[in-house]
């Protein structure tokens, strides 16, 4: 079963991310969605998931160095058009797995993930 992993390559946690899983020697696919751009219709998929809240990295330096006015993402809509032009604001890891998904990096939580036959 195939792995997607979401994120940008030179991301702390992202390295993380490819670290643990080459130890377990789960092979994946990579989108780098600071070089190729993320469509609308993952973060709309991602946000019935988690809430399009849960889906901006707030404690990146990309949020940071934002207008205060730029912020203020009253809804989905606005907050997807903020990420589409901003994507290192995407939280990430994004692990997909078959149907199943999971947001952020936690080594407990992916290895529980992967031991529950996801």
């Amino acid at each position: 079963m195939t792995i997607h992993i979401y994120g940008i390559r030179h991301c702390d946690t992202m390295k993380k991310a490819f670290a643990w899983l080459n130890a377990q020697g789960l092979p994946y696919d990579f989108h780098d969605y600071k070089k190729s751009g993320v469509d609308l219709a993952d973060l709309q998929r991602w946000a019935a998931l988690w809430g399009w809240e849960a889906l901006i990295n707030r404690k990146g330096t990309t949020w940071r160095r934002l207008p205060e006015s730029a912020r203020d993402c009253p809804d989905a809509a606005s907050a997807f058009a903020l990420m589409m032009a901003h994507p290192s604001l995407i939280r990430r890891p994004i692990l997909i797995r078959a149907d199943k998904c999971l947001l952020g990096f936690d080594a407990e939580g992916w290895q529980a993930f992967f031991q529950g036959g996801a």
